[in-house]
């Protein structure tokens, strides 16, 4: 059988040391899903660092990789990956040998959000079926192409093996993969971004990975507007995953590179009416314990907060409580 011309360096990335992928914080899975069906929706965190991989033993507890979240229906494998950073490569541990069949939906196409597609190793296997959703912006495998393609990279998007379909999404709401999911565009610096809510029954999570809301203004508190895309997509949400690269006193400073402060990701929250808070997409140099200050600086906030962390798993009930 042929092989893809990053056919080896791609399985060996993709297969995490045995001692990652069965010791504490790889993520759980694989293919009985959750234990007693007691879970609506599996929400599993491959990876919350923003802009650049940051490997290290100061970035241990939160990881090093990039943005990637894998939704799975009750007791089923994951069937929708928000975003292929370099995390979506802990996913295929998960399959336990199965292939993907799903969709991969991007928020939008830098680097951080896109660089580890081709390294899916379930999804890169003639048996696999996958539809990749990016906002519209032009033919979308031409889109792709521009940086998974030689000199850049050995192949094509059309070259991965299995049955892969393309697609250019605009805002509005999409049946994806067994799950109502909800585009709406949102500011954020150089291309196309959206961010989504998904819906399994009356569980939802919002997804807000890369956001400069003081694009739209300063809002009431400096930190941007509380606009209402934004506040659609969380609203009443079970999880909001936001953009928390910088705190707030850093905003000022870096405000034009295209992100949000933690403040305001915890204040959208509330504003909201969302039931967590997950501060994700973290900034490159943050160690764990800065994290961790940085979460503990929002405890008194009115819904509660923690920082997104690579292994996270989070099981939503089903039936309708808060």
């Amino acid at each position: 059988m042929a092989k893809s011309p990053h056919d080896h360096a791609s399985r060996d990335a993709a297969r995490p040391p045995r001692e990652a992928r069965h010791g504490a914080g790889a993520p759980p899975g694989g293919q009985d899903g959750p234990r007693g069906g007691e879970a609506r929706v599996r929400v599993t965190v491959c990876g919350a660092r923003g802009s650049t991989p940051s490997p290290g033993p100061e970035h241990l507890r939160y990881g090093g990789h990039t943005s990637c979240v894998a939704l799975a229906h009750d007791g089923e494998l994951p069937s929708l990956v928000l975003d292929a950073g370099t995390g979506i490569r802990r996913l295929t541990p998960v399959f336990d040998g199965h292939a993907f069949t799903g969709a991969i939906v991007f928020g939008h196409l830098h680097w951080d959000h896109t660089q580890g597609l081709p390294f899916f190793a379930a999804a890169d296997r003639p048996d696999s079926q996958v539809d990749v959703y990016l906002p519209a912006q032009g033919d979308p495998v031409e889109v792709l192409a521009r940086t998974m393609s030689p000199p850049h990279f050995p192949i094509t998007p059309e070259q991965l093996r299995g049955t892969w379909r393309f697609h250019a999404l605009e805002p509005g709401a999409h049946d994806i993969a067994g799950f109502r999911v909800l585009a709406r565009e949102i500011p954020h610096k150089g291309g196309r971004t959206f961010g989504y809510r998904i819906e399994d029954g009356p569980r939802s999570i919002a997804y807000l990975s890369d956001h400069c809301p003081t694009v739209l203004g300063a809002g009431p508190d400096g930190l941007g507007a509380y606009h209402e895309a934004a506040l659609e997509l969380a609203r009443g949400c079970d999880v909001l995953f936001h953009d928390a690269q910088y705190t707030d006193d850093e905003l000022a400073a870096r405000a034009d590179f295209g992100h949000a402060a933690a403040g305001y990701a915890v204040r959208l929250g509330e504003e909201a009416g969302a039931r967590q808070v997950l501060l994700f997409h973290h900034d490159p140099p943050r160690t764990d314990d800065a994290i961790d200050a940085l979460v503990a600086s929002h405890a008194g906030a009115r819904v509660p907060v923690a920082g997104a962390s690579e292994g996270l798993v989070i099981d939503l009930p089903s039936g309708t409580g808060g």
